[in-house]
């Protein structure tokens, strides 16, 4: 089992069932999940940064559970999988929850890639969780 979890979520199908997944293995080993959201290079502006409601959703569904969480919406102006490699590390993290999307060679290459950058220099187990 693991006893720090570390997600990245974002409010599309692919980061609600990462946040899913990890709210289940969470569960099962009575694991501390944090939970970080932020927008494009920390732009709160950008649509993958949650709203309030949101925020404060997932921290009900969070107590509700019964789990030790912590939900971070850094603004630092580094990328998320900066952030997410971050908050595994300050956390000694066992395992980072991503979700990802199936992205075209030129998409990856036009845009980078999260899912990419974390799942090559994560600090432990990373599970790469994929919508529907």
């Amino acid at each position: 089992m693991f006893a720090r979890i570390v997600v990245g979520y974002i409010p599309t199908p692919e980061g609600i069932a990462a946040l899913d997944s990890a709210i289940g293995l969470a569960r099962e080993g009575g694991a501390h999940l944090t939970v970080v959201n932020t927008g494009r290079d920390g732009n709160y502006a950008d649509a993958s940064f949650a709203t309030a409601e949101d925020i404060d959703t997932i921290g009900r569904q969070l107590a509700e559970a019964d789990l030790a969480h912590e939900v971070r919406q850094p603004t630092s102006g580094r990328s998320a999988a900066e952030e997410i490699l971050a908050a595994a590390g300050e956390a000694d993290a066992d395992l980072v929850v991503i979700g990802v999307r199936r992205r075209s060679p030129v998409g990856k290459l036009v845009t980078g890639s999260t899912a990419q950058q974390v799942l090559l220099e994560a600090p432990c187990a990373v599970l790469a969780v994929k919508a529907g």
